[in-house]
């Protein structure tokens, strides 16, 4: 049998992050520390970050079209831009990791830390190119088993463990429920390529089963209700550092998978999932409004919020059009140094006072720690959609996304103004609990607020990009035009 390697050209984000983790496991496995003789190894954080940074410069410029393996994998210019995206989130993580890294407690687990993202964003990557079902389910699986270990990797300290067990069974029932619908589409059609598939599908009852199950195997990865109930326990028992990723890498890696197999193999069926998909949106966005309200862990809270926001990156895609793939991608774009920001800060408090992550001791925190706190009230400003930070434009776009081409003299135009009209009402609820952080910080009275204290260089590193992210992305139009332009060379 003839193996044509030049296919391996095609697949340079896969390749360079395959040579990312043999790095990275043959640095761990000869410099691991002995048994009583602790080792330095100040240079491994910053060895990782500097080949993350080279990664996203290899690929960072847009490729040709193209079809590797049978047709199996497939690349573009609209697919190297989420890959980017997806790795510049990575890239902050593990950035402001390295403080929680050098913990006595997690320092001989660093390499296992490294190993195991760099894995799971190389199946995410498998997932957003597949071409193919089965690809896809090996891609979606590929990032899922590693992220269970990420979830449970503090298994001794507080509930670490019991987050990634509840994870790692609702990730075993949730692609249970996929595999079922992928096997209804493959009764119906005979075939798994999404080229194919799109040819030969037709609504029919097997048709439609298969979609709906589909949809909600990969609901449960985006956390939209009513698929979300692992979500809050598993944001709070998992280190925050995971925690942060989980929420924003991984949430976008599925939304933008969802949003290209919902295209791209349903168009067919497009009326039905429009319906579906503005009914878990509205019920995404207003129940994870209404329990955030009602959190004092701000874990729990940010878990919630992230549920929320998952309903405003999905309503980008109600649309169909080519607007709404760049709007999803400049909304995850966006997301991630938002919502990044504030995991940074709350994991800085965590490991300077004891594990602190309730709402009320950060009461009087401006008192002690003015930077910190201004710019957390900057991240949840944008997470808000206040102007003029980057928020509030990423919402713009997804609300044009999608009313883009609706006719309000249609029943669906109606729906999806509708539709956009009540997320434009929860937006302003979300304002309301994310101004909860603020009050406390700024407002409340605390005879004793937290200690100041001086956060960690890559601490402060991450949260400067994270900042100029907010700050710039939305006021700098060419973020938005390469998204854009890459969307349509790929469409």
């Amino acid at each position: 049998m003839h193996i044509d390697y030049s296919q391996f050209l095609h697949m340079i984000p896969e390749v360079t992050l395959m040579a990312m983790l043999v790095i990275v496991f043959l640095a761990d496995l000869f410099t691991a520390p002995k048994s009583g003789v602790p080792a330095d190894r100040r240079w491994f954080n910053p060895l990782v970050c500097v080949m993350f940074v080279a990664h996203i410069l290899i690929n960072i410029f847009p490729t040709e079209a193209a079809t590797t393996f049978g047709g199996m994998y497939a690349t573009g210019p609209a697919i190297g831009v989420i890959k980017t995206i997806l790795a510049f989130g990575t890239l902050i993580v593990v950035v402001q990791a390295r403080e929680w890294l050098q913990r006595d407690d997690t320092s001989f687990k660093e390499g296992e830390f490294y190993e195991l993202v760099i894995a799971t964003l190389l199946g995410m990557n498998m997932m957003v190119s597949a071409n193919h079902f089965l690809l896809f389910f090996l891609g979606l699986e590929m990032a899922s088993v590693p992220m269970a270990c990420l979830v449970a990797f503090d298994k001794y300290r507080h509930y670490s463990a019991e987050a990634g067990a509840k994870f790692i069974l609702t990730a075993t029932f949730s692609s249970g429920v996929m595999l079922y619908g992928i096997s209804f589409l493959y009764g119906a059609t005979g075939t798994l390529y999404f080229d194919d598939v799109v040819l030969k599908l037709s609504a029919t009852p097997l048709t439609i089963a298969g979609m709906v199950f589909f949809f909600s195997g990969l609901g449960f990865k985006i956390s939209l209700v009513p698929f979300h109930f692992w979500t809050a326990d598993t944001y709070q028992g998992a280190p925050t550092a995971v925690t942060g990723y989980l929420s924003v890498v991984s949430k976008g890696a599925a939304a933008f998978a969802l949003c290209a197999v919902l295209m791209k193999v349903f168009a067919p069926m497009v009326e039905y999932w429009q319906y579906m998909l503005m009914i878990v949106i509205v019920l995404s966005i207003t129940i994870a409004n209404l329990f955030a309200i009602h959190q004092k862990d701000l874990k729990r809270f940010m878990a919630f919020s992230s549920i929320s926001q998952a309903g405003y990156i999905m309503l980008a895609v109600v649309g169909d059009t080519a607007m709404g793939v760049t709007a999803l991608s400049y909304y995850v774009l966006i997301y991630v140094v938002a919502n990044l920001a504030v995991f940074s800060i709350i994991a800085s408090v965590e490991e300077h006072n004891g594990g602190t992550v309730d709402m009320d001791d950060y009461n009087g925190f401006y008192q002690t720690n003015p930077r910190l706190a201004f710019l957390m009230t900057i991240a949840l400003f944008s997470l808000g959609g206040i102007p003029p930070f980057a928020g509030m434009f990423s919402k713009f776009f997804a609300f044009m996304a999608a009313v883009d081409g609706a006719q309000v003299s249609t029943t669906l135009g109606a729906t999806i103004y509708a539709v956009v009209f009540i997320a434009l009402v929860n937006t302003v609820v979300s304002l309301y609990y994310y101004l909860l952080i603020v009050k406390a910080m700024f407002i409340k009275h605390n005879d004793h607020p937290l200690p100041a204290f001086r956060s960690h260089s890559n601490t402060k590193l991450a949260l400067a990009v994270c900042t100029l992210g907010i700050v710039a992305f939305g006021v700098c139009s060419y973020v938005y035009n390469w998204i854009h332009a890459a969307t349509l060379a790929g469409m």
